[in-house]
């Protein structure tokens, strides 16, 4: 076992998955608070992008490859987005979007088309489906970081074999987004997505970094000692901003990877504003 990897086993060691939640078909208690509820057409590309891009061998090698998009808000667009952009991609797929608030689930049944989408009440429990893949997001900034950590362990539980929660947060548009990915044994990487050209320094998506983090975003920490060193690796390839952002970013992004940082990925995704790592690097300590 190399270091990363016995970093990242002594981290998820400490992940305590819950067991799922016993759920009396029609008497199921969801689990958690509502959101605000808002959302925008296109708000959740970025993370899309990145399940289309990593995470359809693993719909694709399913029995049931069902997705659960968890507090989806007032508006179904970024649940029918998901089904739009996964289901070319991954055969008999199946799109669950859950809310908490059942005025909400009622607003969307004229979008409801199962077994390709359906709209049900639900929360943290995942309303006893046991998906391939979870998508929540903005659902865990209202909480503090030990009832936030209960969540993930509580949605974890409840995956199918092999299944992946991917829990972040994003700003009103879309336009900068982290989340994190975790399997049943707990976290395995952070990703942070921007639209580039926006960004004065990469450590603007700091204030949207996941609970888990964003509260050890301090000096000495190992959050914020990598986002130092991807602002200095940005501001050393400031000479590239002649050729666009996105050169720039994919410079920066090189130039950690060359220092050691542990990178997951392809420079294919670099040039989409992407840069994902493993969370040993950056877990707490």
């Amino acid at each position: 076992m190399d270091g990363a990897a016995a970093g990242d086993h002594k981290r998820r060691a400490t992940f305590a998955p819950r067991k799922p939640p016993r759920l009396a078909a029609g008497r199921a208690r969801a689990l958690g608070l509502p959101t605000r509820g808002t959302t925008n057409a296109n708000r959740l590309r970025r993370i899309d992008r990145w399940l289309l891009a990593t995470q359809v061998p693993r719909l694709r090698d399913a029995v049931r490859p069902l997705v659960v998009d968890l507090g989806y808000g007032s508006s179904a667009v970024t649940t029918l987005e998901l089904a739009d952009r996964l289901g070319p991609e991954v055969h008999g797929l199946e799109v669950v979007g859950l809310e908490i608030d059942p005025e909400r689930v009622a607003a969307v049944a004229a979008d409801r088309d199962p077994p390709r989408v359906d709209f049900r009440l639900g929360g943290f429990e995942l309303a006893g489906l046991r998906p391939v893949l979870v998508r929540a997001f903005n659902v865990l900034r209202q909480y503090d970081e030990q009832s936030a950590t209960r969540a993930w362990e509580t949605m974890c539980a409840g995956l199918g074999p092999g299944g992946l929660l991917v829990e972040g947060t994003c700003d009103e548009w879309g336009r900068r987004a982290t989340w994190v990915a975790l399997d049943a044994d707990g976290p395995l990487t952070l990703t942070l997505s921007a639209r580039v050209a926006d960004l004065d320094k990469p450590s603007d998506l700091a204030e949207r970094l996941p609970k888990a983090l964003i509260h050890h975003n301090l000096p000495g920490r190992p959050v914020h000692e990598f986002l130092r060193a991807l602002d200095a690796a940005w501001a050393t390839a400031a000479g590239l901003s002649t050729f666009g952002p996105r050169q720039r970013w994919t410079a920066a992004v090189q130039a950690l990877a060359d220092a050691g940082w542990p990178l997951v990925g392809s420079t294919r995704r670099w040039r989409q504003g992407e840069l994902t790592v493993r969370w040993s690097a950056v877990a707490p300590d």
